[in-house]
């Protein structure tokens, strides 16, 4: 895309059609590993779960399902947004791009803000895995050890989920200062819409992790 809004060709392309699938294509490519990537993780923690189903119910019983569930809505929204960000860019609403990128980018943050304090919580009752783990109140009948392997596995999880976050969230910007300068057209606006794919992925795997994390007997021992 040239200074005034017209699509560069790329020499290796021979039109502007192929050049877009080779974009889909690449980003396909690229969230094939990302599953793979987490599919890995997810395995493994379900592997554990199986191992040790009560540490795990016990540990999970620790986490604050009510701003897990808050960040499920907020995701869920920032999808909806995302999803208008790129329906706007194939209209060619230059003010309405900027405005659901925008939209997006705070529902972003906002579910990183909530994951702050859910870090910062667990920093505060010893339940982050190491020398300094000892979790309050915990059932006698339950091996630390393997709590511990479940904390370990959640900020696994989780923290590779939010570093995504964090890396679309700068991507978002670059997005949205483009869009400013009007850069998106209804005849080309591809790295909104392969974002827009990126984003939509990184919801789902939250979509996942929610009901994994959060919601394993989360009033046993109470």
């Amino acid at each position: 895309m040239d200074s005034h809004g017209t699509t560069v060709l790329r020499h290796h392309f021979e039109n502007e059609e192929q050049q877009k699938e080779a974009s889909s294509l690449g980003m396909w490519v690229f969230l094939l590993t990302e599953i793979m990537f987490f599919g890995g993780m997810f395995m493994a923690y379900l592997a554990y779960r199986q191992l040790y189903p009560d540490s795990f119910a016990a540990a999970s019983s620790k986490l604050d399902v009510t701003l897990g569930a808050m960040n499920t809505v907020v995701l869920i929204c920032s999808s909806l947004t995302m999803a208008m960000a790129v329906h706007s860019a194939a209209l060619g609403k230059q003010k309405m791009i900027v405005f659901y990128l925008v939209a997006t980018l705070f529902l972003g943050s906002v579910f990183l803000g909530i994951k702050t304090k859910e870090y910062h919580d667990k920093f505060v009752h010893h339940e982050v895995p190491g020398a300094d783990f000892h979790p309050e109140d915990w059932p006698k009948n339950v091996d630390m050890s393997h709590a511990s392997l479940y904390f370990g596995l959640y900020f696994g999880l989780t923290g590779l989920h939010a570093s995504h976050m964090i890396i679309g969230a700068g991507m978002l910007l670059f997005l949205i200062v483009k869009a400013h300068r009007g850069a998106y057209t209804a005849e080309w606006h591809t790295p909104v819409e392969m974002f827009g794919l990126y984003w939509h992925f990184v919801d789902i795997v939250w979509i996942f992790l929610f009901p994994l994390l959060y919601l394993i007997d989360p009033h046993f021992g109470k």
